[in-house]
C-alpha cells in the first residue's frame, strides 16, 4: 500500500471507530444516568450529531454489503482516428472477478453482456480469491466466449502465489494474451486486441510489435502503469483494472485506496494520455480481506470506438 493511501485509510478508519465508540458511550450514559442534571443545549446538539453520524455509518455499512450484487453498465464512446468514418467497434470490458466458491455476479454477467451486443469481450485480470472459485470463474468465461471473441490477461493475483499453477482458461474458448495480439473484424475494418502479462514493459512492446503499423489497436493490461508504454506506441485504447475504483469511495474525494503505483491519478473511468485513451475499470469482485463496496458498484464497461478517418 502506498504511504499516502495508508495514511488516508488510517485516518478514515480512526474517525469511523471514534464516532461509533463515542456514540456507544453516549447511548450508555443516556440510559444509565436518567436522574443526572439536564445537560447543556450544546452537549445535547453534539450528542444528536454523533448519533446521526453513527446512524449514517450503519446505513453505509448496509449499503456496502448490498452494492457488490448491484452491477452497473457504463457506456462510453471514444473517437478513433484509425477507424474509417462511420465504423464502430464495441468492446465490453470486465475486470477483477476475484471469484470464490460461492458465485456473486458470475452467473448474471453473460446475460448482461450479451444484451450489449459486443464485437469483443475483454477481461483484464485477477480471476480468483480462492482455489475453490476456479469452477465458478471458468464457467463464467466459457459462457462469455460463446457471445463474442473473448480475450484475457493475467492480473497480479493470477501471476504468482497459490493460483499460478491453475489452468484458468484451457477449454473455455477464451484467448489468453501474454505478449500477443489478435485481429477482430468489425464491418469492413479490423481492430487488433493486444495483451501483455505483468512485470515488464518489454512484454507490452512485444505484444504491440505484433500489431500491423497504423492499425487500430486496443491494449489489455492489468495495471494503469501500462499506459506509459502504450501511449508512446500510439495505441488507441488501453483497458486496465486493478484499482477496483477504490472499492470504498467518499463523496468529493473518490477512492480511499487504489493499491496502484499511479495512486489517485488513474483511479477509475476514462483518461486521455497524449493520443491514447485509458479506461480504468472498477471491477466486479472484491479483495478477499475487504468484502464490501461503497459508492463504487461493480462495473461492466461498454466502450464504443467510433471512426473519424
Amino acid at each position: 500500500m502506498m504511504g499516502s493511501e495508508e495514511l488516508v485509510l488510517r485516518l478514515f478508519l480512526g474517525a469511523v471507530t471514534a464516532i461509533f465508540l463515542i456514540a456507544a458511550i453516549l447511548l450508555l450514559r443516556l440510559f444509565t444516568r436518567r436522574r443526572a442534571p439536564k445537560p447543556s443545549r450544546l452537549f445535547r446538539r453534539m450528542r444528536a450529531l454523533v448519533f446521526v453520524l453513527a446512524g449514517l455509518g450503519v446505513l453505509c455499512i448496509g449499503d456496502g454489503l448490498i452494492e457488490p450484487y448491484r452491477p452497473r453498465v457504463t457506456h462510453i464512446t471514444l473517437s478513433c482516428s484509425k477507424l474509417p468514418r462511420g465504423a464502430r467497434f464495441r468492446l465490453v470490458q470486465i475486470s477483477d472477478l476475484h471469484s470464490e466458491a460461492k458465485p456473486r455476479l458470475e452467473r448474471r454477467l453473460p446475460g448482461i453482456i450479451a444484451a450489449q451486443k459486443p464485437d469483443a469481450i475483454a477481461f483484464t485480470g485477477d480471476a480468483l480469491n480462492s482455489r475453490e472459485g476456479l469452477p465458478v470463474f471458468r464457467d463464467c468465461m466459457t459462457r462469455l466466449a460463446k457471445i463474442a471473441p473473448t480475450f484475457a490477461v493475467q492480473g497480479n493475483w493470477d501471476d504468482y502465489g497459490d493460483y499460478k499453477d491453475l489452468d484458468m482458461y484451457g477449454g473455455t474458448g477464451v484467448t489468453l494474451l501474454e505478449s500477443d495480439a489478435a485481429p477482430v473484424g468489425v464491418g469492413g475494418a479490423v481492430v487488433w486486441i493486444a495483451g501483455a502479462a505483468l512485470w515488464g514493459g518489454w512484454r507490452i512492446e512485444e505484444a504491440l510489435d505484433r500489431v500491423p503499423p497504423g492499425a487500430p489497436a486496443v491494449l489489455l493490461y492489468h495495471m494503469p502503469s501500462g499506459v506509459r508504454s502504450a501511449s508512446k506506441r500510439g495505441v488507441d485504447l488501453v483497458c486496465v483494472g486493478h484499482t477496483h475504483g477504490g472499492q470504498v469511495t467518499l463523496p468529493f474525494y473518490g477512492a480511499l485506496v487504489t493499491l496502484s503505483r499511479s495512486g489517485k491519478r488513474y483511479e477509475a473511468g476514462p483518461y486521455r494520455v497524449e493520443k491514447t485513451w485509458l479506461y480504468v475499470n472498477r471491477g466486479i469482485g472484491m479483495e478477499a480481506g475487504l468484502p464490501v463496496r461503497f459508492l463504487c458498484r461493480p462495473e461492466i464497461a461498454v466502450i464504443d470506438l467510433v471512426g473519424e478517418r
